[in-house]
Protein backbone atom coordinates (compact mmCIF):
# COMPACT_ATOMS: atom_id res chain seq x y z
CA UNK A 1 0.00 0.00 0.00
CA UNK A 2 1.21 3.34 -0.40
CA UNK A 3 1.78 5.74 2.20
CA UNK A 4 0.06 9.12 1.21
CA UNK A 5 0.59 12.59 3.52
CA UNK A 6 -1.90 12.76 6.43
CA UNK A 7 -4.89 15.00 5.83
CA UNK A 8 -5.56 17.47 9.03
CA UNK A 9 -9.16 18.76 9.84
CA UNK A 10 -10.47 20.62 12.75
CA UNK A 11 -14.47 19.98 14.07
CA UNK A 12 -16.12 22.26 15.79
CA UNK A 13 -19.71 21.44 17.32
CA UNK A 14 -22.23 22.87 19.54
CA UNK A 15 -25.12 21.25 21.04
CA UNK A 16 -27.41 22.44 23.61
CA UNK A 17 -29.13 19.91 26.33
CA UNK A 18 -31.54 20.04 28.57
CA UNK A 19 -29.47 18.97 31.17
CA UNK A 20 -27.37 20.66 33.72
CA UNK A 21 -23.72 19.97 33.15
CA UNK A 22 -23.04 17.18 36.17
CA UNK A 23 -26.00 15.06 34.49
CA UNK A 24 -24.18 15.28 31.10
CA UNK A 25 -20.56 15.16 32.32
CA UNK A 26 -21.93 11.80 34.12
CA UNK A 27 -22.66 10.51 30.93
CA UNK A 28 -19.32 10.55 29.58
CA UNK A 29 -18.10 9.19 33.08
CA UNK A 30 -20.15 6.68 34.09
CA UNK A 31 -19.28 3.78 31.96
CA UNK A 32 -22.58 2.30 31.85
CA UNK A 33 -24.11 5.88 30.92
CA UNK A 34 -21.30 6.14 28.00
CA UNK A 35 -21.15 2.47 26.51
CA UNK A 36 -24.78 3.06 25.84
CA UNK A 37 -24.59 6.70 23.89
CA UNK A 38 -21.04 6.17 22.40
CA UNK A 39 -20.16 2.21 21.83
CA UNK A 40 -23.79 1.14 21.25
CA UNK A 41 -25.83 1.60 18.23
CA UNK A 42 -27.49 -0.24 14.96
CA UNK A 43 -25.64 -2.07 13.05
CA UNK A 44 -22.85 -2.45 15.58
CA UNK A 45 -21.64 -5.30 17.51
CA UNK A 46 -19.47 -4.40 20.39
CA UNK A 47 -16.25 -6.97 21.18
CA UNK A 48 -15.51 -5.01 24.22
CA UNK A 49 -16.04 -1.95 26.20
CA UNK A 50 -13.47 -0.50 29.00
CA UNK A 51 -13.45 2.48 30.56
CA UNK A 52 -11.41 4.03 32.99
CA UNK A 53 -12.00 7.52 33.14
CA UNK A 54 -9.25 9.46 35.21
CA UNK A 55 -6.19 11.55 33.75
CA UNK A 56 -4.19 9.04 32.63
CA UNK A 57 -6.63 6.58 32.08
CA UNK A 58 -7.85 4.79 29.09
CA UNK A 59 -11.10 4.16 27.07
CA UNK A 60 -10.76 1.06 24.60
CA UNK A 61 -13.86 0.36 22.31
CA UNK A 62 -13.61 -3.02 19.87
CA UNK A 63 -16.64 -3.47 17.46
CA UNK A 64 -17.28 -4.39 14.19
CA UNK A 65 -19.90 -2.55 12.25
CA UNK A 66 -21.92 -4.65 9.22
CA UNK A 67 -19.63 -5.88 7.24
CA UNK A 68 -16.50 -4.02 8.34
CA UNK A 69 -13.62 -5.53 9.51
CA UNK A 70 -13.03 -5.37 13.52
CA UNK A 71 -12.05 -1.28 14.61
CA UNK A 72 -10.68 -0.28 17.51
CA UNK A 73 -11.29 2.73 19.59
CA UNK A 74 -8.14 3.98 21.98
CA UNK A 75 -8.48 6.67 23.94
CA UNK A 76 -6.11 8.24 26.68
CA UNK A 77 -7.61 11.00 29.04
CA UNK A 78 -5.37 13.98 29.12
CA UNK A 79 -7.76 16.66 31.22
CA UNK A 80 -10.59 16.22 33.35
CA UNK A 81 -12.17 19.25 34.98
CA UNK A 82 -15.05 17.76 36.50
CA UNK A 83 -18.39 18.88 35.02
CA UNK A 84 -16.39 21.45 32.97
CA UNK A 85 -13.68 20.11 30.62
CA UNK A 86 -12.58 16.58 29.46
CA UNK A 87 -9.06 16.48 27.09
CA UNK A 88 -9.27 13.27 25.06
CA UNK A 89 -6.61 12.27 22.34
CA UNK A 90 -7.54 8.95 20.13
CA UNK A 91 -6.52 6.61 17.52
CA UNK A 92 -8.61 5.01 15.59
CA UNK A 93 -7.43 1.43 13.73
CA UNK A 94 -9.07 -1.28 11.59
CA UNK A 95 -7.50 -4.60 11.09
CA UNK A 96 -4.94 -3.17 13.42
CA UNK A 97 -3.93 -0.19 10.89
CA UNK A 98 -4.55 3.44 12.20
CA UNK A 99 -6.88 5.22 9.99
CA UNK A 100 -6.92 8.88 12.00
CA UNK A 101 -5.77 10.00 15.54
CA UNK A 102 -7.27 13.26 17.38
CA UNK A 103 -6.98 15.74 20.26
CA UNK A 104 -10.20 16.40 21.01
CA UNK A 105 -12.28 19.04 23.60
CA UNK A 106 -15.69 18.94 25.43
CA UNK A 107 -16.39 21.76 27.27
CA UNK A 108 -19.31 22.02 29.44
CA UNK A 109 -21.50 25.74 30.36
CA UNK A 110 -24.26 26.16 32.44
CA UNK A 111 -26.94 27.77 30.61
CA UNK A 112 -30.52 28.41 32.21
CA UNK A 113 -32.32 25.38 30.00
CA UNK A 114 -29.39 23.00 30.65
CA UNK A 115 -25.69 22.83 29.19
CA UNK A 116 -23.98 24.34 26.54
CA UNK A 117 -21.46 21.82 25.24
CA UNK A 118 -18.16 23.08 22.69
CA UNK A 119 -16.55 19.97 20.96
CA UNK A 120 -13.53 20.91 19.43
CA UNK A 121 -11.44 18.30 17.52
CA UNK A 122 -8.28 18.15 15.88
CA UNK A 123 -7.63 15.50 13.56
CA UNK A 124 -5.33 13.95 11.19
CA UNK A 125 -6.47 11.18 8.30
CA UNK A 126 -4.41 8.63 7.14
CA UNK A 127 -4.71 6.08 4.35
CA UNK A 128 -8.17 4.07 4.11
CA UNK A 129 -9.64 6.66 6.79
CA UNK A 130 -13.21 7.99 7.06
CA UNK A 131 -12.16 12.06 6.87
CA UNK A 132 -13.56 14.73 8.36
CA UNK A 133 -16.89 14.93 7.06
CA UNK A 134 -17.83 11.46 7.88
CA UNK A 135 -16.01 11.97 11.08
CA UNK A 136 -18.30 15.39 11.94
CA UNK A 137 -21.60 13.05 10.95
CA UNK A 138 -20.06 10.53 13.15
CA UNK A 139 -19.65 13.03 16.04
CA UNK A 140 -23.17 14.70 15.42
CA UNK A 141 -24.93 11.28 15.40
CA UNK A 142 -23.47 10.89 18.91
CA UNK A 143 -24.37 13.52 20.44
CA UNK A 144 -27.82 12.40 19.27
CA UNK A 145 -27.46 9.21 20.99
CA UNK A 146 -26.26 11.21 24.09
CA UNK A 147 -29.14 13.72 23.99
CA UNK A 148 -31.77 10.53 23.83
CA UNK A 149 -29.74 9.30 26.75
CA UNK A 150 -30.18 12.17 29.12
CA UNK A 151 -33.62 12.14 28.33
CA UNK A 152 -34.19 9.12 29.78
Amino acid sequence: MEIQRATHATIVLERNFSAPPERVFAAFSDPEKKRKWFAEGEGFRIDSYELDFRVGGKEVTRMHFADFPACTNDTYFLVIVPNRRIVIAYTMTMNGQAFSSSQSTFEFTATESGTTMLFTEQAAFFEKSDGAKMREDGWRQLFDALARTLAN
